[in-house]
């Protein structure tokens, strides 16, 4: 509430002179902010939500699966920072208001206090195609583009060919099961995302990359029946991060493959890949409003960017903790978030919270994940909502009066 005692400003009468002047009197007036409904007496809650690519992930590691977290997840959080493994569904997608799409090269720097996030309300889309993808492939990729620009309005401003096809490579890592892989020509990648943020100003890059068809078919198959790995992932985030390392703008990919013959015992967490001729669609619109990352300085922070020490919790796979961005968030000082892990959310990795000596919240599943999270939104101790959760507060140190020493379990009169 502000009060303000003293003259009022002059009105209109007495800067006219043709108006009778009445006496001046000093006036009480009174402007109470509380009355106005979007004041919050809060800030906002921030979280993270992280399901690594390319390692098998039950949920989050086929075509979108995690959508519906990330969903549910944004309804009870103010800001929800997520990545294109989770938000990605091929042709499908889902505008959610308050998620930030954070490339994951990007987001591991943003939890290790190097990069800020500076939201926007749009941005200007670069499209760089692969040489290596044949003609009728590329029209199709090309029809994409001109259909989110009409039907969705979305600033995917120019497109450019590589001068060298890329020639993706991909496998499955023998050490850890995690899919993996290449581009032999990187340089004619950077050299086409130069040319366009030189000549259009773009800030925002999607690329389309051929990849080998039928490279490891049984692979394909049990990914296709909701089993195994995304062969595809893992070099898709190579690829990813190599422009954002160099260039610091949003970048996503999205692979350019020959159709796959029709199967009668598709799984629903792999049918989105099916629905057409290019994953291109969700990358798209992802990358129209992803935010811009900064280097964390001064500038940043006037500029209203979020930032780690902003982040209130963190959502992950149980067994996939080992991740730059897992470590670097468990290991912030101020402001340290809630890690939370999720035990339903298996993979082939098992780098869970106790072997990397992380404090985390461990639960069955994503319903008691935003259980925990709506908690603590609220400032309340998840522990609490338990049975017998909550012990009597402890004392770690000597109690000391007139000089004497008490035990801490000795009653104090």
């Amino acid at each position: 509430m502000a009060v303000h005692l003293g003259r009022p400003l002059p009105s209109f009468a007495a800067r006219n002179p043709l108006v009778p002047k009445s006496q001046p009197s000093t006036k009480l007036s009174v402007s109470c902010s509380a009355m106005n409904h979007s004041v919050k007496f809060k800030r906002d809650y921030t979280s993270v939500m992280i399901v690594p690519t390319g390692i098998g992930a039950a949920i989050g590691g086929f075509a979108g699966d995690a959508l519906p977290v990330a969903r549910a997840l944004s309804s009870v959080v103010d800001c929800l920072i997520t990545h294109p493994n989770v938000l990605n569904a091929a042709m499908l997608y889902w505008p959610m208001p308050n998620v930030l799409y954070v490339e994951g090269h990007a987001l591991d720097r943003f939890a290790e206090e190097l990069w800020a996030l500076q939201p926007v309300h749009q941005n200007r889309v670069g499209l760089v195609l692969d040489a290596g993808i044949e003609e009728e492939l590329r029209i199709r990729h090309l029809q994409v583009a001109d259909a989110v620009r009409a039907s969705l309005g979305l600033p995917v401003v120019e497109y450019i060919v590589t001068d060298t096809p890329l020639e993706v490579e991909m496998w499955v890592d023998p050490k850890n099961g995690q899919s993996t892989g290449r581009i032999k020509h990187p340089d004619s990648l950077l050299r086409a995302v130069q040319t366009l943020v030189s000549r259009s100003g773009v800030n925002a890059i999607a690329v389309v990359g051929r990849f080998p068809d039928d490279d490891d078919a049984e692979g394909t198959d049990d990914y296709r029946q909701g089993m195994g790995i995304d062969l595809l992932a893992g070099v898709e985030a190579v690829i990813s991060h190599l422009v954002v390392q160099e260039f610091q703008i949003p970048c996503a990919h999205a692979p350019a493959c020959s159709p796959f013959p029709l199967s009668l015992s598709l799984s629903p967490k792999s049918a989105a890949e099916e629905l057409g001729h290019t994953f291109l669609p969700c990358v798209l619109a992802g990358l129209s409003n992803a935010p811009q990352y900064l280097v964390k300085n001064n500038d940043s922070l006037e500029k209203g960017c979020i930032l780690a020490s902003d982040v209130d919790s963190v959502i992950l796979p149980n067994d996939a903790c080992g991740g730059d961005g897992a470590l670097a968030f468990a290991r912030i000082k101020r402001n340290k978030p809630l890690i939370i892990t999720v035990e339903e959310n298996e993979t082939v990795l098992n780098d869970t919270p106790d072997k990397l000596g992380i404090e985390a919240v461990q639960v069955s599943n994503y319903w008691e994940a935003i259980g925990v999270i709506a908690a603590h939104k609220a400032g309340t101790d998840p522990h609490s909502l338990r049975r017998n959760r909550i012990d009597n507060i402890p004392c770690n140190s000597p109690l000391l009066a007139n000089g004497n020493v008490f035990s801490s379990t000795m009653p104090i009169t």
